[in-house]
């Protein structure tokens, strides 16, 4: 069975880091949790235990990524090694699950360009400006990079990125 990464920071935003971790890992999947620090917390206030630092994370060992929004995309943006993970699983064209604010790490990765993504519409022009093209759908395919705009397409999100996984 698959082996999952999730990256994330402080102010994720819960359902969207949650859902996916419980939803991959009632399909059978090894799900890890990867951050810039042992214990992360959520916007709503919950907070779980990574498994690795972003520095210890070989991303050649997970077969797909997932990348939570909230604030988290943000605060850890500029750290060298989250920004290595996605750019291994974009160059290596292996499974990408990004939601509202999580192509913000896409972007400065310099993976966005020329694929076709939704986000949370607060960074639509970001997108756009880094050569992305923004569609206002619950989710939207492109190969391998399976994203949606927020909480309320969890559903969307996860039903297309296991049918993914499952090829």
């Amino acid at each position: 069975m698959a082996k999952i990464l999730i990256i994330s920071g402080e102010e994720f935003e819960d359902l969207e880091l949650f859902y996916p971790f419980h939803r991959l890992r009632e399909e059978g999947y090894e799900v890890e949790i990867a951050s810039n620090k042992e214990v992360i917390k959520g916007k709503r206030g919950y907070q779980t235990k990574v498994n690795k630092m972003f520095d210890e994370v070989k991303p050649e060992e997970y077969d797909a990524l997932v990348i939570p929004g909230g604030k988290a995309p943000e605060r850890i943006r500029l750290n060298k090694d989250a920004l290595r993970i996605v750019k291994y699983f974009f160059e290596n064209n292996k499974p990408v699950a990004v939601i509202c604010h999580g192509p913000q790490l896409m972007i400065s990765a310099g993976v966005v360009k020329g694929r076709k993504l939704t986000s949370w519409y607060g960074i639509k022009d970001d997108v756009i400006a880094a050569g992305g093209e923004w569609v206002d759908e619950e989710v939207a395919v492109d190969g391998n990079l399976v994203s949606s705009r927020h909480p309320g397409d969890l559903y969307a999100w996860m039903r297309e990125f296991i049918k993914i996984l499952r090829k």
